[in-house]
């Protein structure tokens, strides 16, 4: 597939990309894209599924491919592998595509379960962005993404573990980006409404659904637009975002999945 950005018409050459959870859906999907002409880095816990995905980039044109074990959730080790993916180079792309839905019955009744959700979803996320930000910080150049969703802009009483913990990833990243203006340092938040993929399977799709593919052409788009900071998918979702708050707690309580 061509690297370009399908808004800006932009082409992303000459960076090395790193996809922290390369093995997601979405983080495939971008991949294949920004492969052309980049130095692609895979980072997940699925040697044997990275392996077979660099095969593949390499294969549309990628300048290099490495891959990398990253377990997200063992966030004392995330230091230490950044610093081996830029022992050859510092990363001028970084994605945070990992992440988990959660089983919100079982998480009602069993606090590992909540635990495992918002350590995956919420504080393994903030500790990767926070020290990716610092190292570009540090050069003075740098683009980072990170994945919020609808489900953090008014958290629902179907799936609360996993809305609030996408809230506080949001809040985090806000506030974030505010604090790296003038740094050189951009982060991009990408809030996707419902995804139908193997996250979602055997789930209905909610309204404003999209896919993996969309979801990563709308990625790519923004890495190559450096005036992009906030992506919505679909863009009419930001206002249903708007609306949210504005319902009344008794109703809200009465919302679906």
């Amino acid at each position: 597939m061509p690297n370009t950005s399908p808004s800006t018409g932009q082409e992303i050459t000459g960076q090395k990309i790193a996809i922290f959870g390369a093995t997601s859906e979405i983080g495939g999907e971008i991949a294949r894209r920004v492969a052309r002409g980049n130095t692609v880095v895979l980072a997940g816990r699925r040697m044997d599924a990275l392996e077979q995905l660099a095969a593949e980039l390499r294969s549309l044109g990628a300048a290099e491919v490495r891959c990398f074990f990253f377990d997200a959730a063992t966030t004392d080790s995330h230091e230490a592998v950044i610093g081996d993916i830029e022992s050859d180079g510092p990363i001028d792309v970084a994605l945070a595509m990992f992440g988990v839905l959660g089983d919100q019955e079982k998480a009602e009744a069993d606090w590992r379960e909540v635990q495992r959700v918002l350590h995956t979803d919420f504080t393994a996320q903030a500790v990767l962005l926070t020290e990716l930000s610092t190292r570009m910080k540090r050069r003075g150049a740098g683009t980072l993404v990170a994945y919020s969703s609808i489900a953090g802009a008014r958290v629902r009483r179907p799936n609360y573990v996993y809305g609030s913990a996408k809230a506080g990833l949001d809040g985090f990243c806000q506030g974030m980006q505010d604090a790296l203006r003038g740094t050189g340092v951009r982060l991009v938040v990408v809030r996707p409404g419902f995804v139908i993929g193997r996250m979602t399977e055997g789930m209905s799709p909610a309204p404003m659904s999209t896919t993996p593919g969309v979801v990563a052409d709308a990625t790519v788009a923004a890495i190559a637009d450096a005036s992009r900071t906030d992506v919505w998918i679909p863009r009419n979702l930001e206002v249903l975002a708007r609306v949210m708050p504005l319902v009344p707690r008794w109703l809200w309580r009465r919302a679906p999945r």
